[in-house]
């Protein structure tokens, strides 16, 4: 394997890590539904109350809070998971010509496509979005309807999300780089041969 496959499998590797992580809070965001369904038929307003604030929720945990909770978690999943399923290969493309490319060819996509669009892309986004998470930190923006407080935590995912996927597909354009100088692209999971 050349050193530059090594290096840029690493990166990939390390970038993917907070995804597999956050596939946990699927967990959470069960309980949340679960507890939200049986509040509701309860009516209730108000789960829990404390006489302290704690970040995101305030002094209170209420159904509005329980229902954003489930939305926000699912935003961290996809924004942290964004790397981890570039990673295993499982991001959508369009199979139509490319799954019948050699898998030179497809090397060569993969790498023209992540330094042309991937990474201009989340530079981009990442840059944008960092004014977008100040901006929710100094006006302390929090929820309308009762629900959670301090969004830019919430917030403050987007740049990570989109760091962790520059990350990878830097570590991705190295590895293919390697895998074009060393003459021997490997077969990847995405082959069509392997699909089940």
């Amino acid at each position: 394997m050349h050193p530059l496959e090594r290096f840029g499998q690493a990166l990939m590797q390390l970038s993917a890590w907070p995804g597999r992580l956050s596939s946990w809070l699927i967990l959470p965001i069960i309980l949340s539904v679960l507890v939200g369904v049986v509040g509701g038929l309860m009516r209730l307003g108000e789960l829990f109350g404390w006489g302290f604030s704690i970040p995101l929720f305030g002094s209170r945990l209420t159904m509005a809070s329980l229902t954003e909770l489930e939305w926000h978690l699912l935003g961290v999943i996809v924004m942290l998971g964004a790397a981890f399923t570039m990673v295993e290969e499982r991001h959508v493309r369009v199979d139509l010509i490319y799954a019948n490319l050699s898998d030179r060819k497809k090397v060569t996509i993969d790498l023209l496509g992540d330094i042309f669009l991937l990474l201009p892309f989340c530079a981009i986004i990442f840059w944008l979005s960092l004014g977008f998470v100040d901006l929710a930190y100094r006006s302390g923006e929090k929820s309308d309807y009762g629900g959670l407080t301090d969004r830019y935590l919430v917030k403050a995912i987007i740049p990570l999300g989109l760091a962790l996927l520059f990350a990878c597909g830097l570590g991705r354009v190295i590895r293919n780089i390697g895998f074009l100088l060393s003459g021997r692209p490997q077969r990847r999971i995405d082959d069509s041969s392997n699909a089940t």
